[in-house]
């Protein structure tokens, strides 16, 4: 089949990459010029696709990414894994309503259209639908089939990655189902069908605000706990011991990415809108996590506090800028919140990931830097706020001269301090 796979970033790529590998001609469709130009000398971005896959599907030429939405048609599946942003507080659909004009002009009769693209209940039918329905003069679900299916990517992760993970499955109608289940069986192991597209919707929140949740929850008890002269991380080994009824979360300096600062969110807002309600566990979660970096960065100056010093001309050292381990995505990182507080308050700031290579929308006075022997002994504090296995933590350890750990990645000792 000719698939058409809209966005070429973080959930897009796994998507068409492995479409193209299992024999479609895959149009890898994204208006960001440098990354189509990127993924045409088969580069990667994304570290669950390695650089060799696309190339390999570039060879066979069932992979084409382009930034032409004329390449769009002609398609039997599309399939749109666009960003949903908030906009003050505000889902910011506007991606998804430029995807939806783009491929009613090509939309043809008996063709799948699935959202993938996290959003709240009710945006496939209400919103999705009616503009591919009215760019093309067909209807959904008797014309051509529609699904949503939410993307369940987690960068990084060896164990589960895009084919290994079970992949909720909609559609608007049971032909719409059949027709959305049969191109997905093709691409992971397991499929999971749900009623209609608002229960698929509603999984992936759920999904996401149970993490997000849980995660405040822990990032609140550890504040508490470091006030209280508690270590909250032999809590946590301790609890986690039960095989039953508990489930381990750690704390660490925020949130990050498109999923847990944002998701939650969006089904705050129809709650509120739709029913006029709060949904109080998410707004909490939301100011708990959200001030994680303001907390971090208190304790940072505490530490300078300590030692009669001030943050104003001090040296800090950053290590990691991603919002997760092993992986390039500083979507929301915590650690660009971190770095800009700190830069406020006078501090030179310097930050080490190997990880990030695409530019950031950082201060320009944040300077980057290797971890080496020598920036570790130059920095007052060294400040550990990703911990991927890249870092070598013995280095770090015998090297920096004060370290707060918000990972619990490095040895105790007297000059290592926990979060």
């Amino acid at each position: 089949m000719r698939v058409v796979v809209v966005g070429q970033g973080y959930v897009g790529l796994p998507l068409a990459v492995r479409a193209a590998e299992v024999g479609h001609e895959v149009i890898g469709y994204d208006v960001d010029s440098r990354r189509i130009k990127s993924l045409a000398a088969g580069e990667s971005f994304v570290e669950d696709v390695s650089a060799e896959r696309i190339r390999a599907a570039l060879d066979a030429g069932t992979y084409r990414p382009s930034e032409s939405a004329r390449d769009c048609g002609g398609f039997d599946v599309a399939v749109v894994t666009v960003p949903t942003p908030l906009h003050e507080g505000t889902p910011d659909l506007r991606y998804i309503k430029e995807s939806a004009v783009t491929l009613a002009r090509y939309l043809r009769p008996g063709a799948t259209v699935v959202l993938e693209s996290t959003t709240y209940p009710g945006t496939t039918q209400e919103l999705f639908a009616p503009i591919l329905e009215d760019g093309s003069g067909l209807s959904a679900g008797t014309d051509f089939h529609l699904g949503y299916s939410p993307e369940r990517i987690d960068p990084g992760n060896a164990v589960w990655g895009f084919q290994q993970t079970p992949k909720v499955v909609s559609g608007v109608n049971e032909a719409s189902l059949k027709a959305v289940r049969d191109f997905y069986a093709q691409l992971v192991d397991t499929t999971v069908p749900v009623g209609s597209p608002k229960e698929a919707e509603l999984a992936k929140l759920l999904e996401n605000t149970f993490r997000h949740v849980n995660i405040a929850l822990v990032n609140e008890i550890a504040m508490f706990a470091h006030h209280l002269d508690i270590d909250v991380w032999q809590a946590i080994d301790a609890a986690s011991t039960k095989p039953f009824g508990f489930m381990r979360f750690t704390p660490g300096p925020g949130v990050g990415g498109h999923c847990l600062p944002i998701d939650p969110s969006y089904l705050s807002w129809r709650v509120q809108r739709e029913l006029g309600q709060s949904f109080r566990f998410v707004e909490l979660a939301n100011d708990i996590n959200n001030h994680m970096p303001e907390y971090v960065t208190r304790r940072i100056a505490d530490l300078f506090n300590e030692r009669r010093r001030s943050v104003n001309g001090s040296r800090v050292l950053l290590l990691g800028l991603a919002y997760k381990k092993n992986t390039g995505d500083a979507r929301e990182s915590p650690a660009l919140r971190i770095s800009q507080l700190l830069l406020d308050m006078g501090a030179q700031v310097r930050a080490a990931d190997p990880h990030v290579v695409e530019s950031l929308p950082t201060d320009t006075r944040l300077v980057r830097v290797d971890p080496t022997p020598e920036e570790l002994a130059a920095a007052d504090v060294t400040v550990l706020l990703t911990d991927h296995d890249g870092f070598d933590y013995e280095l770090v350890a015998e090297h920096a001269a004060f370290v707060l750990d918000c990972r619990r990645r490095l040895p105790a000792g007297p000059t290592i301090e926990v979060l």
